[in-house]
This record gives C-alpha cells, structure tokens and sequence, in this order.
C-alpha cells in the first residue's frame, strides 16, 4: 500500500458517491482519514463503511453545503473528532444547465451557491487548519464545459465552473506563503450525474465520446481518484495555481 498521505486528513464535499467517493477512496488507500461532506447521512455513511472495509478510515459529516452555519460548523467537528485537516476538495455541487433564456434565477443562484460559493467557504474554513501542518492541499473541481467549442446549453455551467478557477488561482497566489498548495481539476468520469446526462442526451453523448481522444470515460476511483491522490502528496509538492485536465485529453487547457 502507498502510505504518503499517513496521518493525514482529508475533507471530501459530495463524498458519499460518484467523483467525491472515488477521491476518497484513492485517498484513504494512500493513508489519509477522510471527513465525508454532503447532504444525505446515509450514502455518506455507506461510503464510510466502504472505505473501512477496505482497510481505511472514513466517518460522514450530514452537511448543506449552501448554508454557511452548517460550513463553519462542520469543519469545526472534523477538526474535533479528526484534530487536523490537511487536503480539502470540494467536489459538492448543483451545476445550472439548460439554454440562457430557459435559465432560471433560482438554478442559477444555487449554482453559485453550491459552486464557488461554498468553495471560498470551505477553503476560509479551512485554511488555518491547512496553516497549521504546512503542507496543505486545495483541490477544486471545474469542467470542459468551460472550453467547449459549442457554448449552448452550457452557459450558467460553465460560468459557475469558470469562477471557480479563479478562486483557486487567488487562493494559490496569496496562500502559497503558507505553505498551502491550490490545484483544480476538470473530469470526465462515471458519475451518477454523468449516466444521467448520457441517459437524457443519447445521441449528444455518442458525439461527445467520439471527441475523447482516449475513447472512454474515466473511472471515479481508479483514473480520477488516484490521480488526485498523487497530486496531494510529496511528489507534486511544487505544483500549484494549476488546472488539471483528467478528460482523456479532450479539452484544450493548454
């Protein structure tokens, strides 16, 4: 087993499936404990067993990632019950779809609020906690979508994605002195929400898989999860402000 991450802990928001579970897991099998976010106890609490079966340790944190009480709150009880946080990634989100004059106020705004809203949350929340060990690591999450040649349909996704990396990127800016590494990265992988997308848009993901120079779509655990894991530890220590794209080379974010 890669023990890199022992004695680490990490925060995981949308941790109890999909990209957040596959993140968590690679990251318990290199060591680390993990704090699961989200806002259903159950599936969290599933995860959580998974991840000790497999031999790691895990516990859920029920959490509204939208309510800035509950933010402060839940970070305040990983630090109680795990005494450290050392990698946070915020994975949680409601993303807005659907054409700009079908675009409600209401889906729009809770993208903000679940995207990069709860992102700069999570991040202040955390931050003198990823101070204090020296060593921190922010991973966020943003999306081809923001590089599409063909914008429609994907506005209000793209932007709240897109306002993501720019936290991030300040993050890396003025938290580098201390000692705080920040990194995104775009996915394309076999989440629930991804299966959903493919099941109302057969014809639009045929074409869409067709542009994967790899041909396939990554898995949550093993092309995502480990990847991540590996950017969070010692070998990837001077890399930081930077957005990764794990899409099977699709987007151009070069």
């Amino acid at each position: 087993m890669n023990t890199a991450l022992d004695g680490k802990v990490a925060v995981v928001t949308g941790g109890g499936q999909g990209v957040g579970f596959g993140i968590a897991s690679a990251l318990a099998e290199r060591g680390a404990r993990i704090a699961l976010i989200g806002r259903t106890a159950s599936k969290l609490e599933s995860a959580a067993k998974a991840i000790a079966d497999a031999g790691g340790s895990a516990a859920a944190f029920a959490c509204d990632v939208k309510d800035p009480d509950a933010v402060t709150a839940t970070v305040d009880a990983v630090v109680a019950a795990f005494g450290r946080v050392d990698i946070l990634v915020n994975n949680a989100q409601e993303v807005p779809q659907g054409p700009l004059l079908a675009l409600e106020d209401d889906a729009f705004t809770a993208g903000f609020e679940s995207g990069p809203l709860a992102t700069l949350r999570f991040m202040k929340a955390c931050h003198p906690h990823l101070k204090r060990g020296g060593d921190g690591v922010i991973v966020n999450l943003t999306s081809s979508a923001t590089r599409r040649w063909d914008m429609a349909g994907y506005g209000g996704y793209a932007a709240v994605k897109q306002a993501i990396v720019s936290l991030t990127r300040a993050a890396a800016a003025e938290w580098g002195i201390d000692g705080i590494r920040a990194l995104v990265i775009a996915p394309h992988a076999d989440s629930p929400g991804l299966k959903g997308w493919i099941e109302q848009n057969p014809e639009e993901a045929e074409a869409f898989f067709q542009t994967i120079p790899l041909r396939r779509i990554g898995s949550c655990r093993q092309d995502i999860g480990t990847a991540v894991a590996a950017l969070c530890g010692p070998d990837f220590g001077y890399l930081t402000g930077a957005t990764i794209p794990l899409d099977g080379g699709q987007a151009n974010f070069s």
